[in-house]
């Protein structure tokens, strides 16, 4: 995965993620949209055949489960021009994605128990 210079939402560091109240997530808690929110939260933001690689499914999957996170409002999708060939998608988690995702991973944290 790429971390980008452009860290206009800065990936939450383990103490700030403590700062979440535990929710869990139905929808993030599918494992393919779990591994994509995993994958997010470690980078500001991501091209999509690079978050593609790293979660390891299909190209058709990953836009099915993209666009749900999005209809939720919890990812930004952005397009844009390259100087040579095609327009490349970019990833990123919202401010209420980022929160939603850490939410979840203190749900699952306070059900283990904090194994």
């Amino acid at each position: 995965m790429k971390k980008t210079a452009k860290n206009h939402q800065k990936p939450q560091t383990e103490r700030e993620s403590e700062n979440v109240a535990a929710t869990f997530d139905e929808l993030i808690h599918s494992p393919n949209r779990l591994r994509i929110c995993a994958a997010l939260a470690a980078v500001a933001e991501i091209e999509f055949a690079n978050l593609e690689r790293s979660v390891g499914i299909t190209t058709q999957l990953m836009s099915k489960q993209l666009k749900l996170l999005a209809d939720a409002g919890y990812i930004h999708m952005e397009k844009r021009p390259e100087t040579i060939g095609r327009p490349r998608t970019w990833v990123s988690f919202t401010p209420a994605g980022r929160r939603a995702y850490s939410g979840h991973i203190n749900a699952l944290r306070a059900i283990t128990g904090d194994m």
